[in-house]
């Protein structure tokens, strides 16, 4: 248990300290764009499911996120009162854009503080990690 505890509290810090540093959108704004891109279009209450959120949260990021063009509406053919959601032009680019600012991050830091020896055991921990996944 506490192996699991150490992996989840520095993976977080790891993971928060990157997004931070590389100035791009919040976990919550991050996450719903990533999704978008990989599923859309969604529902306000299929994200919000498929974050483990409740429906009102999710639907505040959405309108963060529609209001900054991140994320257009469509008509849902299957429901007519309710609306998906898509990825507009401007959201793929600033997803695009995170995605390489926080690689181009790690990379730094991969360059700046780890040995070769280091960069052969977070290869391997990697490896350990998505087997976990």
């Amino acid at each position: 248990m506490i192996l699991a505890e150490n992996l989840r509290r520095t993976l977080g810090k790891f993971v928060r300290g990157i997004r931070s540093e590389a100035d791009t959108p919040t976990t919550s704004q991050s996450e719903t764009l990533s999704l978008l891109d990989r599923k859309a279009p969604l529902s306000v209450t299929e994200l919000a499911g498929l974050r483990n959120v409740r429906h009102q949260s999710m639907r505040l990021v959405v309108g963060q996120l529609e209001m900054d063009g991140l994320v257009g509406k469509l008509p849902n053919p299957a429901d007519g009162r309710s609306q998906l959601l898509s990825l507009t032009e401007k959201g793929e680019e600033i997803l695009i854009r995170s995605r390489q600012a926080r690689t181009s991050k790690i990379a730094a830091l991969i360059e700046e503080r780890l040995s070769n020896q280091d960069r052969q055991t977070l290869q391997a921990a990697i490896a350990v990690i998505e087997r976990m996944t």
